[in-house]
């Protein structure tokens, strides 16, 4: 089973990002789960949720405590040390950022770091600060752990034309960079 978390901030889609994945993994004969978590609900305050896929049934309604994948929407939330609270050693990190991968100092040893300007794209191609179908595009690219096709169908039926644009751009524009043994 791939335990994943996401982090973002009020108003940034991460609900509706995972929802994606969820139905995506579904479609293709899998399992999922999305369990959002709130905190305090206003735009800008930090959320954050947890994913899991599996090809067999799920049976935890919990949190995740051990993620082999982050998924950062928001770069300003690398700074928080709950972000990488119980993180896999050798686990992946994808991060809404201009930045290079090798510029991030990032705790929990990834063997991965993923990076996307989510937000520059997202801005580019919808004209909204909203960049959850962006990293939808990332998240297929460093995982394959959802059906690409299938994501961006369901990006197309849910949120039209120019977020599959701005998916499609960041599933090529991702960077990655290997740091050591892959867990995710």
């Amino acid at each position: 089973m791939k335990e994943i978390r996401f982090h973002g901030r009020g108003g940034q889609g991460i609900v509706r990002a995972a929802h994606i994945i969820v139905h995506a993994v579904v479609e293709n004969g899998g399992y999922a789960q999305f369990v959002p978590f709130f905190g305090v609900e206003r735009k800008g305050s930090p959320v954050y949720g947890f994913l899991r896929i599996s090809e067999e049934e799920i049976h935890l309604k919990t949190q995740v405590y051990r993620p082999e994948l982050l998924v950062i929407l928001d770069e300003t939330l690398l700074d928080v040390p709950d972000t990488f609270a119980g993180f896999l050693k050798g686990g992946t990190v994808l991060v809404n950022t201009g930045r290079d991968p090798e510029e991030l100092v990032l705790p929990g040893e990834p063997a991965r770091v993923a990076v996307v300007n989510s937000t520059l794209i997202a801005l580019e191609e919808t004209k909204r600060d909203i960049p959850n179908t962006a990293m939808l595009g990332a998240f297929c690219r460093v995982t394959g752990w959802a059906d690409w096709q299938i994501v961006k169908k369901l990006i197309s039926e849910s949120f039209g034309p120019e977020n599959t644009a701005a998916a499609e751009r960041a599933y090529s524009q991702v960077r990655i960079q290997h740091r050591g043994d892959i867990n995710a």
